[in-house]
């Protein structure tokens, strides 16, 4: 499972009717007249490749419609009860025709409707989101998979990179599976072109990074002591062979040549100290 943030945009709507007020009603504690409440809708994210190389497919979009319904909003992600702002009280997943994203697909975004009460606390955020100042809020949620676009398999365990184009085609991940929706959040900085997006969960991802990375070191290293040990052997053959191993595999294999390479490297002693030399041996091969 892969906890991911993308970002969204802000859309002042203002005082609610009597259809959002029965549905905000649901989630309060005792019924709100229209005056005590604000509105807006919050692009949460949508089908298209963001600045990560990253996107939702439309089934995950779906998953989460029904998630995001009660979900917090908050502030750079922090999550606790003082930082609380507002709460998605519907959801609908949002179909533009002739608009189409950056690898050809029909368009769709995931659109929330917040609520807040109106105090004298929250007068100023208000006047944020209606002055267009908070614009961009980064939703966190869960989804069971990673799947590379060109392969099909789980992106960390391919051999393609994000941002890389294979025979024409853009390599990103797609985001499918959806599992949870914990939290969305006010933030100042967005990634996504067109919700502006910024990653959740950026700890678990610069993990997966470093690890992928850390595999490619040793590939490379595999590759290097082999190179030296079997001069012999073609060079691609040896990528090829270092990018179907694990971890494991690579140490073990590395560990192996890199001692023939240290015996290959390591001179042998050329004069003995016993005074004596063996049968048949001369010492023709050290005079200069």
């Amino acid at each position: 499972m892969t906890e991911i943030c993308k970002a969204a945009a802000v859309k002042a709507i203002g005082e609610a009717g009597q259809e959002d007020l029965a549905l905000i009603h649901a989630l309060a504690r005792r019924e709100l007249g229209a005056d005590e409440v604000y509105t807006f809708a919050v692009r949460l994210c949508d089908n298209d490749i963001d600045r990560d190389y990253e996107r939702f497919d439309e089934t995950a979009l779906e998953q989460l419609a029904p998630m995001f319904v009660g979900v917090s909003g908050v502030f750079d992600h922090q999550w606790s009860a003082r930082g609380q702002a507002a709460r998605i009280y519907r959801t609908q997943v949002v179909r533009e025709d002739g608009v189409r994203t950056q690898d050809g697909q029909p368009y769709c975004y995931l659109k929330g409707w917040a609520y807040m009460v109106r105090t004298r606390e929250n007068e100023g955020l208000i006047a944020e989101i209606e002055g267009g100042i908070k614009r961009e809020v980064s939703v966190g949620c869960s989804v069971e998979r990673v799947v590379c676009s060109i392969c099909g398999q789980d992106l960390a365990d391919c051999p393609h990179q994000k941002g890389g184009h294979y025979e024409g085609q853009l390599c990103h991940g797609i985001l499918t599976g959806a599992t949870d929706a914990y939290e969305w959040s006010f933030v100042a900085v967005p990634a996504q072109r067109k919700a502006g997006v910024m990653k959740s969960a950026r700890r678990l991802e610069e993990e997966a990074r470093l690890g992928r990375r850390y595999l490619k070191r040793l590939r490379r290293e595999l590759v290097r002591l082999a190179g030296l040990a079997e001069p012999e052997a073609e060079h691609d053959l040896l990528v090829r062979v270092a990018d179907r191993l694990e971890e494991q595999e690579l140490l073990g294999l590395a560990k192996l040549y890199r001692g023939k390479v240290d015996r290959m490297l390591t001179p042998e002693a050329q004069l003995g100290y016993g005074g004596e030399q063996q049968d048949g041996q001369s010492d023709a091969p050290f005079l200069i």
